[in-house]
């Protein structure tokens, strides 16, 4: 088992899961965070940490190209070990918000650490 970052995560960002990671295993696009499968301990700390609810466990059903998608771009982005300093400034507005990967999804890789 592992815990995979959902689209909840698009737009909100709010990084408070990166602070408690033992294993330093979330990765940093342009509008969402990643979490590598494999470096994952499946601790679970993270999931209660996230305000926007995004991280769930991979053994939730219908989570397979969450699984996929942070899979692939763990691989592509930076490692993210803490937060930044400022959670985006619309994040709450995206809060909660239905089909976010289609409508803001990035492939682009963000700042990291």
């Amino acid at each position: 088992m592992t815990y995979v970052v959902t689209d909840a995560c698009i737009r909100c960002k709010y990084m408070d899961c990166v602070e408690v990671c033992p294993v330093d295993c979330f990765y940093e696009g342009e509008n969402m965070l990643v979490i590598n499968p494999s470096e994952c301990i499946d601790c679970g700390v993270c999931e209660p940490e996230c305000p926007a609810e995004a991280i769930l466990p991979d053994t939730e059903s219908g989570l397979e190209q969450w699984l996929e998608l942070n899979n692939t771009f763990s691989a592509q982005w930076p490692n993210v070990t803490r937060k930044a300093d400022q959670t985006p400034a619309d994040a709450d507005e995206h809060k909660g918000e239905d089909g976010k990967y289609d409508k803001y999804f990035s492939p682009e890789p963000g700042a990291g650490d």
